[in-house]
């Protein structure tokens, strides 16, 4: 308990070979796997790490079947409608990282309510990456920051490695020390790219809808002998 991670990052992967192996529709692994992201988040919080980030839907996302599309862009609504009863009076704030301007006027007010409610909990905070792609989260950041160059309020050489996360959508975040990868995928799917450069990635074939308190303690326990260098030599 004394070398947790600040910060946990996790790919929520799985849902669909979860239900498929179940003879279910993929829509109930996205179910079953929402339920594990309040379980995992709430565990988070009571073993005192401060942040949890979850890759919930990508850029790419969006490819898939509209039925399905459907059905997680429904989960979330539901899982917000029951989170804005809970969430300060569990002391947790609720973040969206990712581009929401393209969701449903119904689900922005939702998100814009619960950003609202909990925006003065200065507790743990579960942060949910929607609509997000870490590639067109870099490119948004260096479009901005060259809108500022183009309109004199900054130059050029005013950009360097401490100042670029304050044009990303996670500004204000430290770093996952941790990043987790459920279903045995090998590869950081395009999610937090400048974030997760010094992360400890953490993979296991467990699917997330499976991903309870005890795979989440194996995953600490992994971490805690990690010899965290970042590019020197090893301190022990």
């Amino acid at each position: 308990m004394s070398n947790l991670p600040r910060h946990v990052a996790v790919i929520m992967d799985g849902n669909g070979r979860w239900a498929q192996k179940r003879g279910l529709p993929r829509t109930a692994g996205h179910k079953a796997g929402a339920e594990t992201f309040r379980t995992i988040a709430t565990y988070c919080k009571d073993l005192g790490i401060d942040y949890l980030t979850a890759y919930a839907f990508s850029t790419e996302n969006w490819k898939r079947p509209p039925a399905e599309v459907d059905a997680i862009m429904g989960l979330l609504d539901q899982y917000l409608h029951e989170s804005i009863e809970t969430m300060a009076r569990d002391n947790i704030r609720l973040r969206f990282l990712g581009d929401v301007s393209v969701l449903s006027p119904k689900l922005r007010a939702l998100i814009e309510e619960t950003d609202e409610l909990t925006r003065h909990i200065t507790g743990f905070q579960a942060n949910i990456c929607l609509n997000y792609g870490g590639r067109d989260e870099i490119v948004r950041a260096a479009r901005r920051f060259a809108r500022e160059c183009a309109a004199g309020e900054r130059s050029p050489e005013d950009m360097t490695e401490a100042l670029f996360p304050d044009y990303l959508w996670s500004a204000g975040l430290p770093d996952p020390e941790l990043l987790i990868r459920p279903g045995g995928e090998m590869r950081v799917s395009n999610f937090l790219l400048w974030q997760c450069a010094y992360s400890e990635i953490y993979v296991t074939d467990t699917l997330w809808p499976d991903f309870g308190r005890d795979e989440l303690d194996k995953a600490l326990a992994w971490y805690q002998t990690r010899d965290r260098r970042f590019g020197g030599l090893s301190t022990k």
